[in-house]
């Protein structure tokens, strides 16, 4: 059984803070499990553009608001606390946060992160190894 609490991964080397976001990695690859958990805030105002080419993502949105662009159909939803989106098909996307407000995302990948992923220049993260 893993137990953790976010104060146990704040400040660690699995608290990832880029000038856009900052991913709290609670569970990932080495927990051998086949998924990883991420505690994730996208920053007030900040925008990003995304593909998961090599892995899928479902992302619940508990506070905060802001949106998600298909680019594929142009098409832009909402997110605010209680919205959930799964990217089943790789989906390239911009994320956006409201201004004045950070969004606060658990975020599930598969395969798992392994906990230091920073985005390539497409917006994908690399397979581990």
């Amino acid at each position: 059984m893993i137990v953790k609490h976010l104060d146990d991964v704040i400040g660690t080397a699995a608290d990832v803070d880029t000038a856009g976001w900052n991913s709290r990695r609670l569970i990932y690859q080495d927990a051998g499990v086949g998924y990883s958990v991420n505690d994730t805030l996208i920053k007030p105002g900040t925008e990003h553009e995304f593909e998961y080419k090599n892995h899928f993502e479902t992302v619940y949105c508990i506070e905060g608001a802001g949106e998600i662009v298909d680019l594929a159909t142009g098409v832009t939803h909402p997110i605010r606390p209680g919205t959930l989106y799964c990217l089943n098909q790789h989906d390239r996307h911009i994320l956006r946060a409201n201004q004045g407000t950070h969004m606060r995302m658990v975020c599930v990948f598969n395969p798992p992160l392994t906990g230091r992923e920073v985005h390539d220049a497409s917006g994908a993260y690399a397979l581990a190894d």
